[in-house]
């Protein structure tokens, strides 16, 4: 029998993986949804697609509730991707840092301006 006491793991990264995997999946799931709900309005919107019908398709509560989910999503689906990029790619950890602060700033707000105009409709 044998015993192995003492021995060191090398622990590295954040072991993220299945956790991140799923929420890609889930979050590029839950996109593809909303873009095909969108496409079927457009489609059977009669008349040429004008500013008006544009912002009757949103100007529903349901679906801004649901386009406020989906940004979410976006900026969540956005944010795993990148950040697993800079962790992937740039050593250096105060320039992978601060990547991952500016690329957070920049996210929130895109997701700020897209509620911004999605409520504004």
């Amino acid at each position: 029998m044998s015993v192995n006491f003492g021995s060191k793991r090398i622990v590295t990264g954040a072991h993220y993986g299945m956790r991140d995997w799923l929420s890609q999946r889930v979050t590029a799931a839950l996109m593809a949804i909303f873009t095909f709900i969108v496409l079927v309005q457009v489609i059977f919107t009669k008349g040429p697609v004008s500013y008006d019908s544009w912002s009757g398709i949103f100007s529903a509560q349901w679906m801004k509730v649901l386009t406020f989910v989906v940004i979410v999503s976006l900026l969540y689906h956005a944010w795993v991707g990148v950040r697993d990029i800079w962790m992937d790619y740039i050593k250096p950890v105060a320039l992978r840092l601060s990547l991952q602060i500016l690329s957070i700033v920049w996210l929130v707000g895109c997701a700020g301006w897209a509620i911004q105009v999605l409520w504004r409709l």
